[in-house]
């Protein structure tokens, strides 16, 4: 999609004057003075000696001032009006929605990059409306967050907050991961994850055998004979329905005895005993051999399998049990490595744009150990500091020295009743007007308050791991990574106990130039630390009550305008500058990325021939025409990890690449390099055999789960019911559904367990579901986990008194 159309050079758009006949009639035959297009779209200036000409209703439109689209006010919504015109003058971001649109996908509600994919799109097409009404984004967000509905004023940043972590969780993507690049990623290897490095000759896969043709039989066979059952549940006399029942009792027994024996097996570990001889699971594999997964077992030593099924094969693996997935830590005598789910880490266009990293470190004053830790932001939210505040900043000149004391953070110490009175009467003062108490507050301050030294000391003190005791201590923070677009929050909001308060004190603020370099950690690798103001969001009125307004530079003409709800103005840089900001946007600034741009576009018009043709992330190329740093060329988004397209992503490849010429490819890759080069785009086999494989073991799993809980709920009286979270049930759930791709980890009980005495009973309250036992086993040989929590429904038929006669639940926790 071409980005938004160019400014227009004519100073009178907002304006009208008088022309003669013969000067119009003299421009028509004229053409655009900006892109020297011709007719018959022409327009004049009707400004009184002003000669310019432009065109209309094409893709150079320099008829009208761009992006100018006002919102609609649809019942106290000013908060959502300022904040989404402000965001949509984020050009990274709103780029990513106009040219990127194949990667707006999503199956999950209430799809809000879709509404706000379209609102981008009615804010700056070239046929826009005059103003837009944003109801399904704002049905969206209240869908999302109870809290904004009704009619009540919210708070502007809340909002910010909210939509930017839902177009995050709809857009995300995985990123990949340096060991998948070899071979690719295994279904099996999803499950679980050694906390060592293991080579790829550590492994045996089950291609390597040659028992694929029979494994695929005996899984066409399983499929029939399941079928077969299920019809004969319906069809059959009820001589032949006793019989079936008959089996499928057989067939739950199979399940029991099998998980019990896996258990003993293991339990008996630490005499000595081979885990695989004495158990034989064929038969029960021949049952449900779909829910397999490729083996990744180590064929030098045993290890731990929990979470996982070995595929089928013609011999038994060799160090596997029937059960794998039962948790091996409980034998004695050894030490098995602990087998999680892999953390998949995601990347999103919202974690790409506003992404930066804080580096924490705290000191202990008795035993000067440092602790180090790192924590992801999108937006930074900073106090605003008061006089006394100021006088304590500028007279530090080392506030990130970690053995010198004092610091900004002693003005937020506890205080006397008395320091509370004098403070209130500050606040109300401030309100009153800033001039009252002294210099202006920068947003420098504001910075240098965030990123001071704080003594941890009285109510606060650290809890040295070294000392095993709460230590005085000493914390500062620095940058480690910059966001391409820094999000910063001014806390004029202080909610009290009894009250809530607002702080109007004038901070100032910079349109371009704010250097965040004496904010950067040591060791960062940040290039580019200036950045320019993009947009900002004020409040005007009090904590209870006010009205939200945007102040955005247009990117396309350098100009600012207020966006106030229907209202649209254009304003001057020093009323940008004398506003009361509440959320500021700002976008890195470096010269030497424009310059680059303007290299790649001079190639672009040599046209060199060239024998090959190399395909580029559409995606990065956006990052190249609107990030200050774009980083490596990254092909991943429409790449697996073999270098073939991905099944599910075929049908639309043409949105997600661009084809570049050999000169230009060349230049962007000696310049950025990253990669891979592609030259030739087609489906990936490996890919494809392991999506079918995956939705068998849905299926299988589906399928199985749906019958044993048929069977749960046939049953009158049960002797043991187990309990499961339904938090992890949900996961499994979405997974069986095909709603969401990655693969559920252990079984996680903990959330619904209560430690009384000693003991794990079920939590009140909890969210738990009630399944039986076979299907606790089914799902537990699968994704293991746990602690295992029952209860029987105990009914005492002799007792004749209706009291005694009640249910008695009796909890019971084990743990394999």
């Amino acid at each position: 999609m071409p980005p938004p159309p160019s400014s227009c050079d004519c100073p009178h758009l907002a304006c009208v004057g008088e022309i003669t006949k013969e000067e119009l009639i003299q421009k028509s035959h004229g053409h655009c003075r900006d892109c020297n297009v011709k007719g018959p779209n022409l327009w004049a200036c009707l400004e009184v000696g002003c000669a310019y000409v432009g065109c209309g209703e094409s893709h150079t439109d320099h008829s009208t001032v761009h992006s100018q689209v006002r919102h609609l006010n649809i019942g106290n919504t000013c908060y959502m009006n300022a904040a989404l015109q402000a965001l949509s003058n984020c050009p990274p971001l709103t780029q990513f929605f106009l040219e990127c649109g194949g990667l707006v996908k999503t199956d999950k509600k209430p799809a809000l990059c879709k509404s706000y994919q379209k609102l981008v799109s009615d804010l700056w097409h070239k046929n826009r409306p005059s103003y837009v009404v944003p109801t399904s984004l704002f049905q969206g967000i209240k869908a999302i967050n109870p809290m904004f509905r009704g009619y009540s004023q919210q708070d502007s940043q809340e909002f910010l907050r909210c939509l930017m972590d839902q177009l995050h969780e709809e857009l995300k993507e995985p990123m990949p991961e340096p060991n998948d690049l070899s071979n690719g990623i295994a279904m099996g290897d999803s499950m679980e994850e050694d906390n060592h490095t293991q080579s790829d000759n550590d492994f045996q896969s089950c291609e390597s055998c040659g028992s694929s043709d029979r494994a695929d039989n005996e899984v066409q066979g399983g499929n029939e004979l399941m079928g077969d059952t299920n019809e004969a549940e319906m069809l059959i006399p009820e001589q032949e329905e006793l019989q079936a029942n008959r089996e499928w009792q057989k067939e739950k027994n199979m399940i029991n005895d099998l998980y019990r024996s896996g258990v003993n097996v293991i339990m008996s570990g630490s005499t000595g005993v081979d885990i695989d001889r004495d158990v034989d699971t064929t038969g029960f594999w021949k049952c449900f051999p779909d829910i397999q997964m490729s083996n990744t077992t180590r064929p030098q030593s045993p290890v731990s399998m929990e979470g996982h099924i070995p595929k089928l094969s013609s011999s038994p693996p060799k160090a596997a049990c029937g059960w794998p997935s039962l948790n091996p830590s409980h034998k004695k005598g050894t030490n098995p490595s602990v087998v999680i789910k892999r953390q998949k880490k995601y990347r999103s266009i919202i974690s790409d744009v506003f992404d930066g990293t804080i580096v924490s470190s705290v000191q202990c004053l008795t035993c000067d150990r440092v602790s180090v830790t790192l924590e992801n932001f999108q937006d930074i939210s900073l106090p605003i500091p008061g006089k006394e505040d100021l006088a304590k900043l500028h007279s530090s000149t080392h506030q990130t020295s970690l053995v010198k004391a004092g610091s900004c953070g002693e003005a937020y110490a506890a205080q006397g009743w008395i320091a509370f009175v004098m403070e209130y009467i500050k606040r109300y003062a401030c309100m009153m007007g800033h001039w009252f108490w002294g210099p202006v507050v920068t947003l420098q301050d504001c910075l240098a308050a965030f990123f001071a030294r704080d003594e941890l000391k009285g109510d606060n003190m650290y809890s040295c791991e070294k000392c095993k005791k709460l230590r005085n201590g000493v914390k500062f923070c620095k940058m480690q990574k910059l966001p391409e677009i820094l999000c910063i929050h001014l806390k004029r909001f202080r909610h009290e106990l009894m009250f809530s308060t607002k702080i109007s004190t004038h901070v100032s603020f910079p349109l371009e130039g704010l250097d965040l370099q004496p904010f950067l950690s040591k060791d960062s690798s940040a290039q580019t630390t200036n950045y320019d103001l993009l947009s900002v969001i004020c409040h005007h009125g009090t904590a209870s009550s006010g009205h939200y307004i945007a102040y955005c530079r247009n990117d396309s003409n350098n100009l600012w305008y207020e966006f106030d709800d229907q209202s649209v103005t254009e304003v001057s840089e020093s009323c940008v500058q004398n506003a009361e900001a509440y959320v500021l946007f700002y976008k890195k600034s470096n010269g030497d990325t424009v310059k680059e741009r303007g290299r790649v576009s001079n190639l672009f018009n040599m046209m060199e021939p060239s024998l090959l043709q190399f395909y580029i992330s559409r995606q990065w190329l956006n990052k190249f025409k609107t990030f200050a740093e774009p980083g490596p060329i990254s092909n991943d988004d429409f790449l697996c990890v073999h270098g073939g397209v991905p099944p599910n992503k075929a049908s639309f490849i043409d949105d997600l690449v661009v084809m570049l010429p050999q000169n230009v490819w060349d230049h962007l890759y000696s310049r950025y390099g990253g990669g891979p080069a592609v030259n030739h785009l087609y489906v990936c086999h490996t890919c494809q055999i392991d999506l079918e494989k995956l939705e068998k073991r849905r299926k299988s799993e589906l399928d199985l789960f749906v019958r044993l809980n048929k069977a749960f709920q046939e049953e009158e009286s049960p002797v043991v019911i187990y309990c499961i979270s339904m938090q992890w049930f949900r996961e499994w759930e979405g997974f069986v559904k095909g709603k969401d791709n990655d693969i559920p980890g252990p079984i996680d009980n903990s959330k619904i367990t209560a430690n009384k005495n000693g003991h794990l009973t079920l939590r009140q309250g909890a969210d738990s579901g009630q399944i039986s036992e076979e299907t606790w086993n089914f799902l537990h040989s699968i994704y293991g986990g746990g602690p295992l929590v029952t209860f029987r429904p105990n009914v005492n038929h002799q007792e004749t008194e209706p009291s005694q006669s009640e249910e008695k639940i009796e909890l019971e926790t084990r743990s394999i």
